[in-house]
Parts: C-alpha cells; sequence; structure tokens
C-alpha cells in the first residue's frame, strides 16, 4: 500500500487480530515513524515501552475488564447498554504485541519553546507519534488498536512505570484478523455513525471578552441588629457561668449565631474545600520541593492518605478537593472537582503569572463551587489549599496589598533553610521590582496571582453571599481572604480563623486583618489542616449556646 489516501482510509482502531507474529523490523520502521512526528521545541518527550509477555497482558486484561464494568454503568439506556456489552476486547492478550506510548513530564522543569501558552503541547506531540505509527503500520500491512479505558493509576503502578511517565493508553500491535468491512468497527456494529465530512467552520469576527470591574468598598460597615444581638447576648450571658468565662467560645457562639441569624445555631454539612493548582515561581528554587509533589499530594487526597483526609474523617467533616490549575491530567473519574484554568501559572519573575481573564474566570469558579455546596445544606465551610511555591505567590501579594516590605512576608514555605530562603527572598523583591504594572488589584493579581488562591477568594465572596461560616486555615489562605476582604470588607464577620500558622508573615497578615485567631499550634502544612483542627471548638460553642442551662432554667442565683 503506498498511496497516501489509501493509508489514510484504512487506518483503522484494530480489535481483533491474527497469531501472526511482527518481525522486529516492522516494530522498527513503525516506532521511527513515531519519531518523526512533530516534538513541541524538540523536547523529545515521547517514550515507549514493548510488551510481549502473556503474564503482563493478562494483567492489563484484568485492569480493562475492572474499568469497563464501570464504563458500562454510565449509560441508563438498556440498548445502549447491551450494545456496549457486546464490544469485548479480546485484543490485549491476542495481540503479539503491546505498546505504551507515553510523554515525559519532566521536561517540563525547564523552559521550553512552545509550551508557554499550554503544557499540553508535550502531549499533543505524543498523539501526533502514536498516529505516525499508527499510518506506518497500516502502510506495513499490520494494524494498531488503542486500550484507553483503563485506571491510569493502577496501570502505571502495575508496570512500576516512571512517576514522571505519562501513558496515553495500551497499544495493541498485529496482524488485523478482518478488515471490518473498510469502515470503523463501532460504525459496523451501529453503535455511532461517522461523519462523511470534516466538521469546519470559518470565524469571520472577534468577540469581546468582558471583565467584571471589581468594586473595592472603602466602607466597613456591617448591618447592625440590635435587637437580635441583645437578645443573643442575654442569651450567652444568661448560661450558669460568670459572665465572659468562657471567653472565645462565647465570642463564637455569637458570631455563629449572628452568621445564621438565630438563637440556636446549629453548624450543618461542614465540607473543607482543598484547592490545588502550580505555580510557575517554583521553576526557580524558591521550594524544597520539586512542582510534581502538587500532583502527588492530590493523588494523596484522593487516596485518603493525607492528614487533611485524617482529620475530616475525625469531625465527621466533608473533604472536596479541586483542581484549580495542577500541572497534570487527572483521570475523569477522579472524585475530583475540575476547575482547571490552566496548568499552573507563569512564573511572575519574568511574566505576568495569569490574564485578567483568568483572574476573572478564578473568581467565577470559586463562587460556583461554593454555591454548589451551599445548595446541599452546608451552612460551614472550610478553605485549604495545596501549590508548590504558593507561599512565595502569598508572600508577594500580602506585600503588594498590605505596603509591608517583603522581607517581611517570606517565610519558610515548606521548608526552606538559610541560603536558600535568602534566595527566596531577592527572587520575590526582585520579581517586585520587575513589576511596571497598574496598581489595581486585577492589575496585581494578574501579574503575581495563583489559581488556587484566587478561586479561593472567591468561594468566600460566595460563602458570605450564602450566610455560610467561613474558616480560614493558615498564610495562603488568609492571604486569599485579605483578597476578598478587598472586594467586600463585610465578609469579615463570617470568618473564624482557625490558627495561626509558624509561617512568620502569617501573624503580621492577622495583625494587619486586626482579627485573633482560636489556635496557636505551629502548624504549617495547609490543606486546611487548621480548619479541620479548629472544628470541635465551634462544635463546643454551638453546644454551650444550645445546651447549657440558663440560671433561670437551673434556679440558680445569678450574681
Amino acid at each position: 500500500m503506498s498511496n497516501l489516501e489509501d493509508i489514510l482510509k484504512s487506518r483503522r482502531d484494530t480489535r481483533h487480530f491474527t497469531t501472526d507474529e511482527v518481525p522486529d523490523e516492522v516494530i522498527q520502521k513503525a516506532l521511527q515513524a513515531g519519531h518523526w512526528a512533530p516534538s513541541v521545541g524538540l523536547t523529545d518527550a515521547t517514550r515507549y515501552y514493548i510488551i510481549k509477555s502473556d503474564e503482563v497482558k493478562t494483567s492489563i486484561k484484568k485492569l480493562f475488564l475492572d474499568y469497563n464494568k464501570k464504563a458500562e454503568e454510565l449509560t441508563d439506556n438498556p440498548e445502549q447498554k447491551e450494545l456496549y456489552r457486546s464490544l469485548k476486547l479480546e485484543a490485549i492478550e491476542e495481540a503479539p504485541i503491546g505498546l505504551i506510548i507515553g510523554y515525559d513530564r519532566s521536561v517540563l522543569n525547564q523552559f521550553t519553546i512552545g509550551t508557554i501558552g499550554s503544557n499540553e503541547a508535550v502531549k499533543f506531540s505524543s498523539v501526533c507519534a502514536a498516529q505516525n505509527i499508527w499510518l506506518s503500520l497500516t502502510e506495513q500491512g499490520y494494524g494498531m488498536g488503542w486500550v484507553s479505558i483503563l485506571n491510569y493509576y493502577q496501570f502505571k503502578k502495575i508496570l512500576d512505570l516512571p512517576e514522571n511517565i505519562e501513558p496515553l493508553g495500551y497499544f495493541c500491535i498485529g496482524k488485523p484478523a478482518t478488515n471490518y468491512n473498510n469502515q470503523p468497527m463501532l460504525q459496523q456494529l451501529h453503535w455511532k455513525q461517522k461523519s462523511e465530512a470534516p466538521i469546519c467552520a470559518e470565524i469571520t469576527e472577534i468577540h469581546q471578552i468582558n471583565i467584571s470591574d471589581f468594586e473595592v468598598n472603602s466602607k466597613n460597615e456591617i448591618e447592625t441588629k440590635p435587637d437580635f444581638n441583645k437578645l443573643l447576648q442575654e442569651k450567652i450571658d444568661s448560661k450558669t457561668k460568670p459572665v465572659g468565662s468562657l471567653g472565645t467560645l462565647e465570642t463564637l457562639a455569637f458570631q455563629i449565631a449572628s452568621v445564621f441569624e438565630t438563637l440556636n445555631p446549629k453548624i450543618a454539612k461542614p465540607n473543607i474545600v482543598v484547592f490545588a493548582a502550580d505555580h510557575g515561581i517554583a521553576n526557580h528554587g524558591v521550594s524544597d520541593y520539586p512542582q510534581d509533589v502538587t500532583r502527588q499530594m492530590v493523588t494523596n487526597f484522593l487516596e485518603g492518605g493525607a492528614a487533611i483526609n485524617v482529620f475530616c474523617k475525625q469531625n465527621n467533616i466533608k473533604l472536596s478537593i479541586v483542581d484549580a490549575g495542577v500541572n497534570y491530567d487527572f483521570p475523569t473519574n477522579a472524585d475530583l472537582i475540575d476547575a482547571k484554568i490552566a496548568k499552573g501559572t507563569q512564573s511572575f519573575l519574568h511574566v505576568p503569572a495569569m490574564s485578567e481573564t483568568e483572574v476573572q474566570l478564578c473568581f467565577d469558579k470559586g463562587k460556583d463551587i461554593v454555591q454548589r455546596i451551599a445548595k446541599t445544606g452546608s451552612n460551614c465551610i472550610g478553605f485549604g489549599e495545596m501549590g508548590i511555591g504558593n507561599t512565595s505567590t502569598a508572600s508577594v501579594l500580602m506585600s503588594l496589598l498590605t505596603d509591608y516590605p517583603i522581607e517581611e512576608c517570606v517565610g519558610r514555605g515548606t521548608g526552606v533553610e538559610n541560603e536558600k530562603l535568602i534566595l527566596k527572598q531577592n527572587i520575590l523583591k526582585k520579581a517586585l521590582e520587575n513589576y511596571s504594572g497598574q496598581a489595581d488589584l486585577i492589575s496585581q493579581l494578574s501579574y503575581f496571582g495563583g489559581f488556587e488562591i484566587i478561586q479561593m477568594a472567591g468561594g468566600m465572596l460566595a460563602a458570605f453571599e450564602n450566610k455560610m461560616l467561613i474558616l480560614v486555615d493558615g498564610f495562603i489562605c488568609t492571604t486569599a481572604f485579605l483578597i476578598a476582604s478587598r472586594i467586600n470588607p463585610n465578609i469579615k464577620q463570617n470568618a473564624v480563623f482557625c490558627h495561626c500558622s509558624a509561617e512568620k508573615a502569617h501573624f503580621k497578615l492577622l495583625e494587619y486583618l486586626d482579627v485573633k485567631p482560636i489556635l496557636n499550634l505551629d502548624l504549617r502544612l495547609g490543606e486546611g489542616t487548621g480548619c479541620a483542627i479548629a472544628f470541635p471548638i465551634l462544635k463546643s460553642a454551638e453546644a454551650f449556646l444550645n445546651e447549657m442551662a440558663s440560671f433561670e432554667s437551673a434556679g440558680i442565683t445569678r450574681k
């Protein structure tokens, strides 16, 4: 077969193979064709793994069958479900050769031409390689089938693939057992018809994207309810205790009742939301951990192995994980809220971290997430975060918004020491010196912001609008609150600052906001752990207000 058009038309996703062996020279020629595929920025990131072992093929087949069962349940249409069951995939064990095509994510640790707009360009290069291999095999009289219905996490584990290698899928190679009447198999089995011609439309005009103008309130006026406040204070003071003797618990009880606008407040369906994203500034050595730890920790959250999982389970708090902009493609079946803006921000040392449109998207997505949680009946939401490099982002934003020198806003983050701490300070100082943008909030956020930080700020604003109790974790979350409070200062009445972290700038930021944290346990983990640990104290405040006897009901003489 030599006519290019014939090769393209006959390229099929092969599902059944003969037992004929595939000569090594056929595989080598196909892989060379893959190697000739476009490679963004000449990263040469595509990797190949050959599988001939029957034992390995059987293990992959089992993975497929397990996941295929879950896929079958995704349709409620009985006829479609029955047809889906008929689509057997014997090719994994039938095909003489198994091939894994993947890409090396670690190439993104260095500056790469072509990945500035989208890190996914590296993956797209590998897809081009897969297509070249397909066409080469077709031209040589062989076929290939793409198996994507897999749990990729387990797939990587059983094959012991390196952490930095991301597979596109498992590919079966051999002699096709049928030509499927020269049409796609799914079309032959009446699953779906492929359109006769490509779908193409011409774009003839530009549409303007409207960015909301955030009006920063200069007034910090909170609506007062004198009659309600008086009744509430009387209820607190009438409990069988000296006035004020429960200290912070009395303050919290007053705040909880005020937020919920009832003398008998009940915290319902508490939810801690952890927003995760990557930061371009992390590529400059400001953290002790590589950027990929963000992705690893999100996986840990999803598997229930992190500190926040333990504390939420202990206190019966629902945990929600948000991908706000992690430099990774998580499986679509992961128990994850997908709010990805991009695969990490750009490095604000040289260029804006994001566009103003992306800032708006962050606010919108953060608000939408919290709105949906509020609709479940939740009236208490905690905010947590995960993102290597985000203390640097928070430090710069704190310095800009408070006018504190950057040196007073920089801490150890994940634990950087001595020389590395000085390096971190110098890099952030240089980034601020390089900034020549406007002094308005949107301009500053677009240049120095983080996806998860701005989404948290948007979420906090939505929580206030929904009369929810807002639990603020550590330094990064408090920086998000600082942003939210610039847009609506009244948000402060709903906010509970759960702890003062070991990050030195956190104390100064709490002081700047004129707020008092509940705990001081030298925490610096993030993840919303401070919210989960402080939660029982909120429940104690609720309990004493609702259940503790009054002097009158107990028949005890007041002072």
